[in-house]
């Protein structure tokens, strides 16, 4: 059996060492100015060293420039992919075409994963950024498990699926918060923060809270629940899905290492003994629900249902 990678989002470069002893293959890391949603904000020079330190454990970093890219910022790509080819990143992970132009221009040879989270919805599309120089491809998180599977059987490139972590339900460029506000008179600076001093939104009649948080791309607002499918691998496994990522954001570093640990310990024991992987995967369900955030559920996100919202 191949294997996938297992890819993760670390919160700082510290993370590096301990989470590749955990069991990760791969790091994405970035900024918020090229970047959406990660983990920790890796400036150049963090970009530098975990490149470095990644390498060193034969690891792999890929960097994301999967923002939404106006006229204003377009001319900072070609320095910044000029950087990262230099650097040595293994890949550059891209949903605006101004990026994969610019990489085609600046560093032909740069590796390119196609990443918009809600558009790699079918084989097709995925299909047709491969032919345009993506090598992998990374499904939208609101496919089911039947569309993933169908999608890996067609696709020509590598696919990427997230098994674990909070997704974005929704995003705006208009900082919503911050001028809300500022019409109120208060003088609050609303920013990504610490998971204990997070601002959500409060459902009362499903008692949900939606983690939301500000950057320079906008408002984002993140589901209530964890996706987790440590004890649901075996189709995806099977399939040989090429990656499956880990997103870190608004998670200790503790946290992240600990979960990363028992993916590797459910992919090592599939790969060995499927059985063996069916005899422990309650169990290693079990400790993650045990070291779970406050209020923050999992679930199996839409692998077994339809896209409702």
């Amino acid at each position: 059996m191949k294997k996938p990678e297992l890819l993760v989002t670390p919160t700082c470069v510290a993370d590096i060492d301990r989470l590749s002893k955990a069991g990760a293959d791969a790091f994405l890391v970035g900024e918020e100015h090229f970047g959406l949603r990660l983990a920790g904000e890796f400036k150049r020079e963090d970009v530098q060293e975990a490149i470095k330190l990644a390498h060193e454990r034969n690891k792999k970093i890929y960097v994301a420039m999967n923002a939404l890219f106006h006229n204003d910022r377009v001319e900072d790509l070609a320095d910044y992919v000029t950087f990262l080819n230099k650097a040595g990143a293994d890949a550059i992970v891209f949903g605006d075409p101004a990026v994969l132009m610019t990489v085609k221009e600046v560093a032909p040879d740069m590796r390119l994963h196609w990443n918009t989270e809600t558009t790699g919805t079918n084989w097709y599309t995925c299909n047709y950024w491969g032919r345009k120089g993506a090598k992998r491809a990374v499904l939208a998180r609101e496919i089911n498990l039947d569309a993933v599977l169908e999608t890996k059987e067609h696709a020509e490139i590598e696919i990427e699926v997230q098994i674990h972590g909070m997704t974005c339900m929704f995003q705006s460029k208009r900082m919503l918060i911050g001028n809300y506000y500022r019409y109120q008179g208060k003088d609050l600076k609303v920013e990504r923060q610490g998971k204990d001093e997070s601002l959500y939104l409060y459902d009362p009649e499903r008692d949900n809270r939606y983690p939301i948080f500000e950057d320079e791309n906008g408002t984002h607002i993140m589901s209530p629940n964890d996706i987790c499918m440590i004890d649901e691998l075996d189709e995806l496994l099977d399939a040989e899905i090429d990656s499956f990522k880990i997103d870190g954001i608004l998670k200790s570093p503790e946290y992240l290492e600990k979960v990363v640990s028992l993916y590797r310990k459910a992919i090592d024991a599939y790969a060995e003994d499927p059985d063996q992987y069916d005899e422990m995967k309650d169990d290693l369900y079990a400790e993650i629900e045990g070291i779970q955030p406050k209020n923050r559920r999992l679930d199996t996100g839409f692998f077994f249902k339809e896209t409702v919202y």
